[in-house]
């Protein structure tokens, strides 16, 4: 399966690179085995210039979101996100990578995005404890019906359904709960055994789900 993760300036840094190191490191432990690895990760930006992660650090994408690998999975990170909320076209570029992944996951303060691409009405989410007021408030304005839950590291909505399929919804609380939104999601998409594993590896303490 292909994994795209969305960069941008002030990007959260653990939003981007611990889904990265989750799915990575199951698709090294799944080739250790001699097996087809589950994953391929990629990383997509708005162009192939670097980006600014949150405290400086600098990112450069592999791909653009105008030139990628058909997705398979879309992880949307947070960070600061008032600059990507006024990029003229993605809403319209996470619409229509709705249309075609299986799965669609935002972390922390991704799910603003999401939310503003419409891809959260009627539906549950949540966000960083930080920013749960100002999520109700965004869906409040934009007269989208979400229902933001809090105390829970991950949630699945209703999944969108389109003419071509079905994109399953996932939204994660703040920075770190993005590990174990990911772990669960290699636990659906390849094994349980290879997500306890990959937690393992990585010295984890995830407790599935």
């Amino acid at each position: 399966m292909q994994v795209g993760i969305y960069l941008f300036d002030e990007v959260e840094v653990l939003d981007f690179a611990g889904p990265f190191e989750v799915f990575s490191t199951a698709a090294r432990l799944a080739q250790r085995d001699g097996l087809e690895p589950p994953f391929e990760v990629h990383t997509l930006g708005p162009s192939l210039a670097p980006v600014r992660a949150r405290a400086g650090l600098l990112v450069t994408p592999q791909h653009s979101t105008s030139e990628h690998p058909p997705l398979d999975v879309l992880i949307v990170p947070g960070g600061v996100v008032a600059a990507e909320l006024q990029r003229p076209a993605l809403s319209d570029w996470l619409v229509v990578q709705s249309c075609h992944v299986k799965v669609l996951a935002s972390i922390c303060t991704g799910a603003f995005l999401l939310e503003q691409a419409g891809l959260l009405n009627e539906r549950e989410a949540i966000t960083h404890w930080e920013d749960i007021d100002d999520l109700r408030q965004a869906a409040q304005a934009s007269g989208s019906l979400v229902q933001v839950l809090v105390n829970q590291r991950w949630v699945e909505a209703k999944p969108w359904v389109h003419h071509g399929g079905v994109c399953r919804l996932f939204s994660s609380a703040g920075i770190s709960a993005g590990i174990d939104l990911s772990l669960h999601l290699v636990a659906e998409l390849a094994s349980p055994e290879l997500a306890r594993r990959t937690a393992r590896q990585m010295d984890y303490d995830w407790r599935a789900a």
